[in-house]
């Protein structure tokens, strides 16, 4: 687990906060898994928000708490904490009730939420081509320059996955994402809804009959797709249903509502990409043939 020691943490403040405090955002969709699973939890907790879309993560101030420029981080009695998943397993370890990773299922629940981390970056890529206009989403220069040149550590040493982030936003500026990444990136992601189609023929989650860490995380994964256009009232019909049943939850729904700014611009981009001929069903259309 990526828990920072006391050498890493530059912005020393965050050492004498005491309780549970979160650094998110509020369209960031880990801090939005973050958040559910702690409402659902029902525990207390005092928000930071971190605004993402003028780039405050890549500023001193947060980079001296999490190198990564990266939300959600969770700090408890002044202990830092990155990763969404992490933040999950670390905060069911400590507020048991109610259960979300039931007994016997730990190896289980660590390797597939793995198996949802290593997708996160095609998530970022359908969404910063088909939810986010690029000229909100690309980063200035200059703050992908003070990012690259902070010198922060990751448990007392250098963080190699920082390049994978300065790689993906140097190659957003350059490019884009291109139709074949967006089609790598549905076909992944076609993969494993095809397997939880056939889960959820026989039970009400994807790990059984009770709601678990699993529904939490990959509800998330699937509001932002639904958001990008990926069909599936047609291609995965009991993921709709499952997706559905959950969004009807107040506590669910709460933490992925749009102001309405952001569903304007959603709204305008899918009609530019409809009269271009370019949503995601027409370019990543070999997906689900």
């Amino acid at each position: 687990m990526p828990e920072l020691i006391e050498k890493d943490i530059h912005t020393r403040e965050v050492l004498d906060w005491q309780g549970l405090h979160l650094l998110h955002f509020a369209s960031s969709a880990c801090s939005q898994k973050v958040r559910i699973f702690l409402n659902l939890k029902g525990i207390d907790w005092t928000p930071h928000a971190i605004n993402l879309a003028t780039q405050k993560n890549f500023e001193p101030w947060f980079l001296g708490i999490n190198p990564r420029g990266l939300v959600p981080v969770l700090v408890h009695d002044g202990t830092v904490y990155i990763e969404s998943n992490d933040i999950l397993a670390y905060l069911e370890e400590t507020f048991p009730e109610p259960h979300f990773i039931q007994d016997g299922q730990n190896q289980e629940v660590s390797a597939l939420l793995r198996e949802e981390n290593d997708l996160h970056l095609s998530l970022r890529s359908l969404t910063m081509r088909f939810v986010v206009p690029k000229f909100l989403a690309a980063k200035r220069p200059a703050a992908l320059a003070v990012y690259e040149k902070d010198r922060g550590t990751i448990g007392g040493a250098p963080d190699a996955h920082k390049e994978i982030e300065l790689q993906f936003w140097k190659d957003y500026e350059r490019q884009g994402v291109t139709d074949a990444e967006a089609l790598a990136a549905a076909t992944r992601f076609r993969r494993v809804y095809e397997r939880f189609e056939a889960i959820l023929g026989d039970q009400t989650y994807l790990l059984g009959d009770s709601l678990g860490v699993l529904d939490i995380a990959w509800f998330i994964y699937t509001h932002r797709l639904m958001r990008a256009g990926y069909p599936f009232a047609q291609q995965h019909p009991r993921v709709h249903r499952w997706y559905r049943d959950l969004l009807a939850r107040e506590a669910f729904s709460r933490e992925v509502s749009e102001p309405l700014p952001l569903r304007l611009i959603g709204a305008g981009l899918h009609t530019a990409h409809r009269f271009s001929g370019s949503t995601l069903t027409q370019v990543a259309s070999s997906a689900w043939d």
